[in-house]
C-alpha cells in the first residue's frame, strides 16, 4: 500500500482510541505500539517526522556508559537491554560499533577504574553486548587509530555499542505504525485541544501546515510526545501551574571529511576545559564530532550551532588529534539539537547541565492528558510501551474499553526494513540483492547505499531503477545517492515537502560539502512532478530549504562579522 502524506491527511479526523501529539521517535514508537496492539491511532506531527531531537542526537544506540560514573545503573541496564532488541529489529540501522576510550598518565581517572567499569558495563548487559571489551596497549592503540595522541597514554579499553540513522529508525516506526492502521500525519499542527464538560483533553483542532485546512480529532486519550516543545503543549491546556516541566539543553556536532580526520573507531575524549565528554564517530566518508552540552531557553525551531559551539568542539579535536587539527574551514555542516530533560525538582535546578538525569517520566495530568518527558533514543520503545499502557489504564478508567487488545509485540516484530534481512548481519550480501534487482545498473556504492539505508526494501528501489534506468542517476557527482530515493520519499515514505527529502530522506543536507544545494533543482523538478506543484510552490520549497541550510551556517556569519 502506497505511503503518501496526503492519503494520511485525507484520513485524518473522526473518533479515535487514541491521539499521539508529536512525530519524534517516542510518538512514532507509541502510534505503532498501540496500533499493533489493535488501538485505532492517529499521530499528529507539526513538521516532518523526526524533525526535532529524533534527527539531532550522536546517532548512536548505546547504554550510556558515563551515566554509571552518577549511578544510574537502572538506566544503563535499561539502555543496554534496549540496544539488544534494536539490533534484532532493526539490524540494517542499529550496526556495531566499537568505541576507544584512551586513558592517559594524567587522566583523572586510571585505567584499572575504568576497566573495572567497562566488565560492569558487560555485566548489566548480560554479556551480550556485540562484543566484549578488551583492553589495548598503547602500540595496539596507534596501530588501531594512528590520530590519536598516545604520548603518555596509558592505555585504550575499546567497547561496543551501535551506531543508527536516527531520522530513519524514527521514519520506520512511523511506517510500521501506518501499515498496522494507524494515520500518522506530518505537517499536521495541534493547534488547540478539545474539551469535554469535564474539563478532560478528548481531542484536538489539527491544521494542515501545507494547505491551512482544519480537522477535528476526537480520541478516547491524547498523549503529548513534543519533546523540547512539551511545556507549550502542556499549556495550551491550561491544566498544570506547576512550573516548566523541561530543562533542555542543546547538544552541537560538527561534520568533517573522513580525511580530515580518520578514524575507525568511535574515539571518547573529555573536553580539555570543562572535561564533558565527547566523541569523534566515524561516518562512512565523513567524520562528526559531538557534542556539547549547555541550557537552552529559545525557541526550540530555532535552535542552530554558535560559533562558540563549533570553537568548542575544534577545541577538543585538537586535543586528541593534534596532527589532523581542524580549523573552522573545515566544517562542512552542523546539526544542532535539544534533548528534553527533566528538570531538577528543588536545589536541584543549578546542577550542571550534563548531571541532569536521562531518565524519562510519564505524567497524567488531572485533564487526563499523557505526557512523556525525558528518556534517551536507545530507549524509546520501552518508553513507548510504558505510555501506551497507562493509555489503556485510562481508557479502562473510562466509558470506552477496547476489546480483543493483543500484548505488546514491539520486541519481537521487526521494523519494515529489518523483514526478511539475513541472520549473519550481511550487509555485503544484501547489496548483492539489490544490485541484481536492478539487472546491473546500480553501482556497487549506490547497492551498498541503498541497502544501509533502506535494508531489504531497497530492493524494491533497485526494481524501479530496472524498470527506468534514468532514477539510477546520481543526485550529486561522486555520491550514491540517487534519483530513486526522491520517489521513493514521496510515494511511500510520507515526504511532502523539499526538506524532508534533503535533511531526514537522503541526509544530504549533512554530508555533502555543498550541503546538497547543487541537486536541488533536479530534486525539486521531481518533486514537483510527483506532487503537483506549481511554480510558486516549487520556488517556496526551495527557499525553504536554502533557509535551512542558511540557519546551519548562522555560525559562520559570526566569524565574517567577528
Amino acid at each position: 500500500m502506497s505511503q503518501k502524506r496526503a492519503d494520511m491527511w485525507d484520513r485524518l479526523g473522526g473518533e479515535v482510541d487514541l491521539l499521539v501529539i508529536g512525530g519524534g521517535i517516542t510518538g512514532c514508537g507509541v502510534a505503532r505500539d498501540a496500533a499493533r496492539r489493535g488501538l485505532s491511532v492517529v499521530l499528529c506531527e507539526m513538521n516532518d517526522f523526526a524533525y526535532g531531537t529524533s534527527s539531532r542526537s550522536s546517532k548512536l544506540v548505546h547504554g550510556g556508559l558515563r551515566y554509571l560514573e552518577h549511578y544510574e545503573f537502572s538506566l544503563v541496564f535499561e539502555a543496554v537491554s534496549e540496544r539488544r532488541i534494536l539490533l534484532d529489529i532493526a539490524p540494517h540501522l542499529v550496526n556495531p560499533l566499537g568505541f576507544l576510550f584512551p586513558v592517559y598518565n594524567d587522566s583523572a581517572r586510571k585505567l584499572w577504574f575504568i576497566n573495572a567499569g567497562m566488565w560492569l558495563y558487560d555485566g548489566l548487559s548480560l554479556f551480550r553486548s556485540p562484543k566484549l571489551h578488551t583492553t589495548l596497549k598503547p602500540d595496539e592503540v596507534r596501530e588501531q587509530e594512528p590520530a590519536l595522541n598516545c604520548d603518555d597514554l596509558s592505555g585504550a579499553p575499546l567497547y561496543y555499542d551501535c551506531s543508527t540513522d536516527d531520522a530513519r529508525l524514527t521514519l520506520e516506526n512511523a511506517l510500521d505504525a501506518a501499515k498496522a492502521g494507524a494515520v500518522v500525519a506530518s505537517w499536521a499542527k495541534v493547534k488547540s485541544f478539545v474539551k469535554d464538560e469535564q474539563a478532560r483533553v478528548v481531542g484536538a483542532m489539527v491544521e494542515d501546515q501545507v494547505s491551512g485546512a482544519i480537522k477535528e480529532v476526537r480520541a478516547h486519550a491524547v498523549v503529548n510526545c513534543t519533546g523540547p516543545w512539551t511545556d507549550r503543549t502542556v499549556a495550551m491546556s491550561k491544566a498544570l501551574s506547576s512550573g516548566p516541566l523541561l530543562r533542555p539543553t542543546k547538544g552541537v556536532h560538527i561534520v568533517v571529511d573522513r580525511d580530515k580526520l580518520p578514524l575507525t573507531n568511535a574515539v571518547v575524549a573529555q573536553h580539555p576545559k570543562d572535561k564533558r565528554v565527547l566523541f569523534g564517530i566515524p561516518w562512512g566518508d565523513r567524520t562528526y564530532i559531538g557534542t556539547t552540552d549547555t541550557d537552552y531557553r529559545g525557541d526550540p525551531g530555532d535552535v542552530a550551532a554558535t560559533l562558540e559551539d563549533v570553537d568548542y568542539l575544534i577545541e577538543a579535536s585538537a586535543a586528541y588529534f593534534p596532527n589532523h587539527r581542524l580549523s573552522r574551514d573545515d566544517v562542512i555542516a552542523t546539526w544542532a539539537g535539544l534533548r528534553p530533560l527533566m528538570a531538577p525538582i528543588g536545589s536541584g535546578s543549578d546542577i550542571d547541565e550534563s548531571a541532569v538525569s536521562r531518565e524519562h517520566q510519564i505524567i497524567v495530568g488531572q485533564d487526563g492528558l499523557i505526557t512523556i518527558a525525558g528518556g534517551k533514543l536507545t530507549t524509546y520503545r520501552r518508553m513507548a510501551a510504558e505510555v501506551v499502557d497507562n493509555a489503556l489504564k485510562l481508557l479502562r478508567l473510562g466509558n470506552h474499553k477496547p476489546k480483543n487488545l493483543k500484548a505488546c509485540e514491539t520486541a519481537e516484530e521487526p521494523l519494515p526494513g529489518a523483514v526478511g534481512w539475513p541472520e549473519d548481519d550481511d550487509h555485503a550480501a544484501v547489496a548483492e540483492q539489490v544490485q541484481e534487482a536492478s539487472n546491473g545498473r546500480l553501482d556497487d556504492d549506490v547497492a551498498r547505499h541503498l541497502a544501509n539505508t533502506y535494508g531489504m526494501r531497497g530492493l524494491e528501489l533497485a526494481r524501479r531503477v530496472a524498470k527506468d534506468e534514468a532514477l539510477g542517476a546520481r543526485l550529486v557527482e561522486g555520491r550514491p545517492e540517487v534519483l530513486v530515493q526522491v520517489d521513493w520519499a514521496c510515494e511511500e515514505e510520507l515526504a511532502t515537502r523539499l526538506v524532508d527529502v534533503m535533511v531526514r530522506r537522503t541526509q544530504l543536507f549533512y554530508r555533502d560539502h555543498d550541503q546538497g544545494l547543487g541537486a536541488v533543482p533536479v530534486v525539486a523538478d521531481r518533486m514537483a512532478e510527483l506532487l503537483g506543484w506549481d511554480d510558486a510552490r516549487k520556488e517556496a520549497e526551495v527557499a525553504g530549504y536554502q533557509d535551512e541550510v542558511r540557519l546551519s551556517r548562522a555560525w559562520r556569519e559570526e566569524v565574517a562579522a567577528g
